[in-house]
């Protein structure tokens, strides 16, 4: 879960939110926006690369 708190600590930064982790397993990664998924380690067979998510979410 390192990845994860580190990943929500740089959204809470930039977006003045705080992001709600789950804990699952098997290196599950979802990250949802307002009940939208946004990003699933499972569909895209990876973690996202540093400002990924936050690029993503900003042409939202």
């Amino acid at each position: 879960m390192p990845f994860a708190t580190g990943l929500a600590a740089n959204l809470a930064e930039a977006f003045g939110v705080e992001p709600e982790l789950i804990s699952g397993g098997g290196g599950i990664l979802d990250i949802k926006v307002d009940d939208e998924l946004v990003w699933s380690k499972f569909d895209k067979g990876e973690f996202p690369v540093a400002g990924e998510v936050e690029r993503i979410i900003r042409s939202r």
